[in-house]
């Protein structure tokens, strides 16, 4: 399942620096991904994976991954990868964002609004948008549960988390859309031995994988 949320802020950062990201931020932002999602979800965490393996995979859009600074200092990030709804009889190209990653002590700030919201101007020649996340932290920009767009998970279902947001209008209109997102998010064997490159870290449990194990189960009728 597609779970990479790593934002939800309430004051704004007003001079925030988002630019793309560049071969010599990649240590960076996977050691920023594995503080910022470390127990948050499941003991540990694979983003920081998720992130180093997406680089090389053909359904990643550089175009549309950023960095944000703050102070010279990388403090949030935003991957974007390419996905499809599948139809009857065609399909429809659209993007996934995530993982979307704020630094721990940056949180509550608006960087995650706008590292969002700077990915949706510039994400042009595609329907919508469609990830697998929070509805908390996505309704305010506009995100709807899927079904509610005619669109289902691709097995039929219709997850809490399947979002999506159009980006051309109409686009959606016939409905009886199956997601189907990057096979990059699919589990990989290497984690343990990409995480030892990276400081030791007690594995942990903690409340919030509890809300998330209720939020990846729930769904909607």
């Amino acid at each position: 399942m597609v779970r990479r949320d790593r934002s939800c802020e309430r004051s704004e950062v007003t001079d925030l620096v988002l630019r793309p990201e560049t071969p010599t931020d990649h240590r960076t932002v996977e050691e920023l991904t594995r503080d910022a999602f470390w127990n948050l979800q499941v003991p540990g965490c694979d983003e920081h994976f998720l992130v180093h393996r997406m680089r090389t995979h053909p359904d990643f859009l550089p175009e549309l991954t950023f960095v944000a600074e703050l102070e010279g200092r990388i403090v949030g990030y935003v991957m974007t990868s390419r996905s499809r709804l599948i139809g009857a009889h065609d399909e429809l190209p659209t993007i996934t964002m995530g993982p979307i990653v704020v630094h721990p002590e940056r949180q509550r700030r608006g960087i995650g609004r706008q590292l969002v919201h700077h990915v949706l101007e510039r994400a042009k020649g595609y329907a919508a948008v469609v990830i697998l996340g929070h509805p908390h932290n996505y309704v305010s920009y506009g995100f709807r549960n899927a079904k509610d767009l005619g669109i289902a998970a691709e097995d039929g279902s219709h997850p809490l988390g399947l979002l999506a947001i159009e980006l051309a209008p109409g686009a959606l209109k016939n409905g009886g859309w199956r997601a189907r997102f990057s096979d990059v998010f699919e589990p990989v064997e290497g984690l343990d031995a990409f995480d030892a490159t990276f400081p030791p870290r007690a594995k942990a449990w903690q409340p919030s994988q509890e809300l998330f194990a209720m939020v990846v189960r729930a769904h909607v009728t």
